[in-house]
């Protein structure tokens, strides 16, 4: 929920008017529990990802701060390109992932923000360097198209700083941060509080720092995602690493309502900040679950490219598998190909068959203009591969044999390789207590006796990719 400068008459007291602004207050009791909890996923998890090698590792933290990034701009209603964004985090980590993406401005300027913060998470936090972020994310000295103050605190010239939601005459005011004439000491208050190490427990710290600077609120725009940057710095320091393996803005994201509900009642409330900490720390928790996908993500291309470690692959088909591990959107065609790759189309279509070849693209069933491909890196993948190659050719190879089958034998033949091509499906759910490559055999043999054949690249894909034991 974007901040913006209204003058409105001021009806509501907020906690920066309470006269023991910000001594904080919350019950020890009511959090412990949130917070022992995570605790322990953070040590968890956070062990677990320094337990991988060297490459997985530094995946994981590419992918981790490229969701950081992507998300707390899209919080405030800003779609930063995905490619940009990696390209930008990769290039600035020294991480060779192929070909770079040209980078707009404001998305390097996101990025400078996000990664000095984590990066150097152990250097005091000072006014200098707040506006050295905020000039980053603001590189034309505009938000949108109106001008703002950058690099600075916000002045007293547009008015109050208000959030409001509602149409022109019927407004809503959710927050009115403090006027322009407090920031200088409010600022110096925070910062020295951030940079002092205390009793409270760092987590804690995190969830107060983001409540805290949010409130005061010193920028005309940006706040949000500053705060949430500190709250990244705050994090890194409980930990003591400045690699990130998870992605808080992330879970805020879904959990934006709440988020914004939230703050706003605690904004409204007393010193009592126990709610706020509550949903922060559940909040945290949240996004170590999710975290798991990035690092399932991870482990699959790790077991992918060792699975490949023979195939000999150019520059370009690097380039597109490493778009497809990391989450390629759509289908991938000859045309897809091509543009992304930055090649003609016949040279698109020689890489393509190349990667055919070796089991690391299937075709898709649908032929003709709208050709498409499904990369095989995992056992799922290559199940499902020879069950769409079992289901469109069960009709065509439904005669295949020494004799010609009457219709009925035709017609339960094509039954019976549906029926064998739906049980591989089946196989391929995650999980399956089932899968193993004795039964991927015993359903090849029983497809064999029918007459059908599967591509023998998807065949050698399984045994490629498969992690059976």
């Amino acid at each position: 929920m974007p901040f913006i400068p209204q003058i409105m008459r001021r009806m509501t007291i907020y906690i920066h008017d309470l006269p023991n602004w910000p001594r904080f207050q919350w019950d020890y009791q009511a959090i412990s529990a949130p917070l022992a909890d995570a605790r322990h996923r953070q040590g968890r998890f956070v062990g677990r990802m320094e337990g991988l090698g060297f490459q997985s590792r530094t995946e994981a933290v590419l992918q981790s701060l490229t969701e950081e990034v992507l998300t707390s701009s899209d919080i405030e209603g800003e779609r930063l390109d995905r490619e940009q964004v990696r390209s930008s985090i990769a290039r600035r980590l020294g991480m060779d992932i192929g070909a770079l993406a040209p980078i707009d401005r404001n998305v390097e300027g996101v990025v400078e923000m996000m990664l000095d913060a984590t990066q150097h998470y152990d250097t005091p936090l000072t006014e200098e360097r707040l506006f050295g972020w905020h000039a980053a994310l603001f590189p034309t000295g505009r938000s949108g198209i109106t001008r703002i103050s950058v690099g600075t605190w916000r002045t007293s010239t547009s008015g109050p700083m208000q959030v409001v939601s509602g149409p022109i005459g019927r407004e809503r005011v959710h927050f009115e941060a403090p006027g322009a004439e407090r920031l200088a000491a409010e600022m110096q208050a925070f910062l020295a509080w951030f940079n002092t190490t205390n009793e409270i427990d760092p987590v804690l710290r995190a969830a107060i720092a983001h409540l805290w600077f949010v409130t005061i609120h010193p920028f005309d725009d940006g706040n949000g995602r500053i705060a949430r940057a500190i709250a990244d710095m705050a994090l890194a320091r409980s930990e003591g690493t400045p690699q990130r393996f998870y992605s808080m803005s992330s879970q805020i994201r879904i959990d934006r309502k709440a988020y914004y509900e939230t703050l706003e009642r605690t904004q409204k409330g007393n010193l009592d900040i126990t709610e706020w900490l509550t949903w922060f720390l559940l909040c945290l928790n949240r996004a170590f679950a999710g975290a798991e996908t990035i690092l399932a993500s991870v482990l699959r291309s790790a077991r992918f490219w060792d699975a490949h470690a023979g195939d000999v692959l150019n520059e370009r088909q690097r380039y597109i598998v490493n778009r497809l591990l990391n989450g390629f959107e759509g289908k991938l065609t000859s045309s897809k190909y091509a543009t992304l790759a930055k090649c003609s189309q016949d040279t698109a279509a020689r890489d393509i068959d190349d990667l055919s070849r070796k089991g690391i693209l299937a075709r898709d069933p649908a032929g003709g203009r709208s050709t498409s491909y499904s990369l095989i890196a995992s056992t799922t993948d290559a199940f499902n591969a020879i069950a769409r190659w079992v289901m469109a050719h069960a009709d065509k190879h439904a005669s295949d044999g020494p004799a010609t089958p009457s219709p009925k034998a035709r017609q339960a033949r094509i039954e019976r390789i549906k029926a064998i091509g739906q049980e591989l499906e089946e196989l391929a759910r995650d999980g399956h207590p089932r899968l193993s490559y004795a039964n991927f055999e015993a359903k090849l043999h029983a497809l064999h006796e029918l007459g059908l054949f599967p591509d023998e690249r998807l065949v050698s894909a399984v045994a490629k990719v498969s992690d059976f034991d």
